[in-house]
């Protein structure tokens, strides 16, 4: 029998595709990520937490779906609330984070999410929950979602009732409930249908979260297509919907602003465009010595640490690259935390033996870095005298492509590091076992774990030396490529 479960409502409300192949054809389905993973893990985490703000609760045993059902019955008689309890009224089904006695008979349904606000697919997800519920036979009274409260700030063991912020949504929910049943039966019309629907792609394969099926979905595209434009946005899904696919075939009446129009050009020559005066000016602000700086961090719902809050960004690892003067040799400085206790002491210690006091301190998105610093200096307050200071000195390499001082039809609409690298100089991450930042981070927090053996803390502080001194080499061949290039080319050129 074909179920309809809260995760497969949510997915019918974003897409029909969607619904149809994780019921019928399941095995379609992409295994998620270790990023992906993460995220589930840590939500379960989050959820066993919030179990803690009813002490008196039972958890209903979820391993076997038909027990889960008998067992949420019969503990309903207890009056205490329930972790988990599952209903399944005909060929639904839903399993509630935390049912909660409420006046004589009835019961509150709370929801725990890990994000710090209620979103709108949360009521969703509580508006079928609620009608599960209802439809086997329970009154819900008040209906409820715990989120995360991102100003709690941890002082020693988690305050769970600080921790978590409890919204009442039940006039959001009474609101979601019209037209839900209608909903509900498009959606087993969808699933006992043979034949998977055609869906256009559109925004609802980003929201309200990426698709596990997009890559398969917008395979179709071409090189260089609209959803590339830079900040598209509404133009993007215009131009789709009137038949543009390429950027190439966007209608010279159309409208685009200049970096747009720059895009669209070196999409047609394939060549890059090069600014000669924008380029100088961020030249310009170098001052040396050059510091190439780049942090890896990484942030948890729930705090590690004392003076932390929930997804705050701690750093673990910085790069430097040190510059004396025009020509020099760059000198390499690197801290990477081993992972046994709060990194941010020693990071700061570290990182203000090496970067002078005067030159400038050059970031690719410097205000991300130079965040990290602001939220250092608040944290430990004795190095304000050196961290102010610093933060006053960056300059951000971002900004000459961000800017469009340097466009190659390459970077397909972006202006990341890891896209300006290898289309400007010819380095790419390619062949390195750590290639992104969120795989750093996530190799950082098993570098944390008691099970993380001698030999693959090795290979993991292997790769996160490499990946992160890469960030800060690369900016040196930036800069150096940028300089080159200003030397010898006029403004607004394209070459081969």
């Amino acid at each position: 029998m074909k179920l309809l479960s809260k995760s497969k409502y949510l997915a019918g409300l974003q897409c029909p595709k969607l619904l149809w192949t994780q019921v019928n054809e399941p095995a379609e389905m992409p295994a998620p990520d270790a990023a992906k993973q993460f995220l589930s893990d840590e939500g379960h985490g989050i959820g066993e937490l919030a179990h803690t703000l009813f002490r008196d609760g039972i958890l209903v045993p979820q391993d076997d779906f038909s027990q889960n059902l008998k067992l949420s019955r019969e503990y309903l008689s207890k009056r205490l609330p329930l972790f988990e309890a599952g209903f399944g009224p005909g060929r639904l089904y839903s399993r509630l984070d935390i049912l909660v006695p409420s006046g004589h008979d009835g019961w509150d349904i709370v929801e725990v999410k890990g994000s710090t606000e209620v979103k709108d697919v949360n009521i969703h997800d509580v508006s079928f929950q609620r009608h599960c519920c209802r439809e086997d036979g329970l009154e819900i009274n008040k209906c409820f979602v715990a989120h995360v409260n991102n100003e709690y700030i941890r002082r020693g063991d988690i305050n769970s009732a600080a921790f978590f912020t409890v919204e009442d949504v039940t006039d959001s929910v009474d609101e979601a409930t019209y037209g839900l049943a209608t909903r509900i039966d498009d959606m087993f019309e969808t699933i006992d249908s043979k034949i998977c629907p055609e869906c256009a792609i559109g925004p609802n394969c980003s929201d309200p979260y990426d698709c596990d099926l997009i890559d398969s979905c917008w395979s179709f595209l071409p090189e260089h297509h609209v959803f590339e434009l830079y900040y598209g946005g509404k133009k993007s899904h215009e131009l789709f919907k009137s038949g543009v696919l390429s950027i190439t075939e966007i209608p010279d009446g159309f409208k685009l602003n200049d970096k747009q129009k720059v895009q669209k050009a070196c999409a047609e020559c394939g060549k890059p465009h090069v600014n000669q005066e924008i380029i100088s000016e961020f030249m310009a602000q170098l001052k040396f010595p050059l510091y190439y700086l780049d942090f890896e961090t990484f942030k948890t719902a729930i705090p590690l640490y004392d003076g932390a809050r929930p997804y705050q960004n701690i750093p673990f690892q910085y790069s430097l690259h040190v510059v004396k003067k025009p020509g020099a040799k760059p000198k390499h400085f690197s801290f990477l935390a081993d992972g046994k206790k709060d990194p941010r002491h020693d990071f700061a210690s570290s990182l203000r033996k090496h970067i002078g006091d005067e030159g400038s301190l050059v970031a690719y998105n410097s205000a991300f870095e130079m965040g990290i610093l602001k939220q250092l200096m608040d944290f430990l307050p004795d190095e304000a005298e050196w961290i102010q200071p610093a933060i006053e000195r960056f300059v951000d390499l971002l900004v000459p492509f961000r800017n469009f001082g340097y466009y190659h039809p390459s970077q397909h609409g972006s202006a990341s590091l890891k896209k300006v690298l290898p289309a400007l100089t010819g380095i790419s991450y390619e062949g390195l076992g750590i290639g992104k930042g969120d795989e750093a981070s996530l190799a950082y927090l098993e570098l944390c774990s008691e099970d993380c053996d001698r030999s693959r803390r090795k290979q993991i502080n292997d790769d996160l030396l490499s990946y992160c001194g890469l960030d800060t080499e690369g900016m040196i061949r930036i800069v150096d490529t940028l300089r080159n290039k200003c030397s010898r080319v006029n403004k607004t050129l394209t070459e081969p």
